[in-house]
């Protein structure tokens, strides 16, 4: 048998003060059915009866499990390319406490609800380039997502559809992700300057790598701040960036994936379950041993003793 939780110190403590109190009532019964002239010996049998069924809540408490059975745990490889959007407008703070720190705090809980995974991290202005390539080494990718800041200055806008190609080739030039399940996870406002080729979005389909894009901030939008001013365009007006959310369903569409909102705490578990629908090889095969937690049987069994103290009394003196 096996046990979920070890005794504590207040575990030891609750036996010790019950066995204490219960032979100072002991002691007290015997004194006066002494003073009475009479037998007291109704008492052991009830001492025993409520012994019994404090041993039985117990031992419910710390949660016995035996009853061992053998399944089968398979583990399956998922490859994903995460791609960050490091632009200017991500700084924008309709996300709290803005848009990229909100996406860094995101993929850090990816990692930990996907913990088999490996995951490959690619940056996205102007220019795209891979900041990590694809590793199960999630504490070395989370110190590079910690040290993400945007490209205050890059020129020229964003260009979000050569980080998908650039995803797209580093998965078709390694061989290692051949028998996994693929994917590419785009975290952006949308706001997109470069051309999108929908051939190369389409080949994603035949690739069997789904694009599905998470969209950061909101319609309203919000302004972004640069010192102690804001961003402003060449008219001195203050910029104002917005989500793009029709820009980032089309690109989700055409590459076969599904658009996510990041607008509530839930929508990383919805994005994992996306994750989780890639079906790959089966890279891992285990036989485990498992054993249930049987706590209810001694749970039952207490409360059963319980209310048989309740229904039957026992005469504790004998005039």
């Amino acid at each position: 048998m096996n046990w979920l939780y070890s005794f504590s110190s207040t575990d030891f403590f609750l036996i010790g003060l019950f066995i204490a109190l219960y032979s100072l009532y002991i002691l007290r019964t015997f004194r006066l059915a002494r003073q009475l002239n009479t037998s007291a010996w109704g008492v052991i049998p009830k001492f025993f009866l409520r012994s019994s069924y404090l041993i039985l809540l117990l031992i419910a408490l710390l949660g016995p499990s035996f009853g061992e059975a053998e399944r089968n745990m398979i583990i399956t490889g998922r490859d994903v390319y995460l791609l960050v959007d490091i632009s200017r407008s991500m700084d924008a703070t309709d996300a709290v406490p803005s848009r990229l720190e909100r996406v860094k705090y995101d993929i850090q809980q990816l990692c930990d609800t996907l913990s088999t995974d490996r995951f490959g991290l690619i940056l996205t202005s102007s220019e795209s380039f891979v900041l990590s390539p694809l590793t199960a080494d999630h504490d070395a990718l989370k110190r590079f997502v910690r040290d993400i800041r945007t490209g205050k200055a890059a020129t020229g806008g964003t260009d979000l559809c050569a980080a998908i190609e650039l995803a797209r080739q580093k998965f078709i030039t390694d061989s290692s992700t051949r028998l996994n399940a693929k994917a590419l996870v785009l975290f952006s406002d949308g706001e997109n300057f470069g051309s999108c080729n929908r051939t190369e979005l389409a080949s994603l389909k035949t690739a069997g790598l789904p694009l599905i894009t998470v969209g950061v901030g909101t319609e309203t939008g919000s302004s972004i701040r640069e010192g102690r001013d804001f961003v402003r365009d060449d008219a001195r007006q203050i910029v104002r960036s917005r989500l793009n959310r029709s820009f980032l369903q089309e690109l989700a569409r055409d590459g076969g994936g599904q658009y996510i909102e990041a607008n509530t705490g839930q929508y990383i578990r919805e994005l994992a379950g996306v994750l989780m629908t890639q079906q790959g090889f089966r890279i891992d095969q285990n036989r485990v041993i498992v054993s249930t937690n049987k706590y209810v049987y001694f749970l039952l069994a207490a409360l059963l003793l319980l209310a048989f103290d309740l229904i039957v009394t026992v005469r504790t003196f004998r005039l």
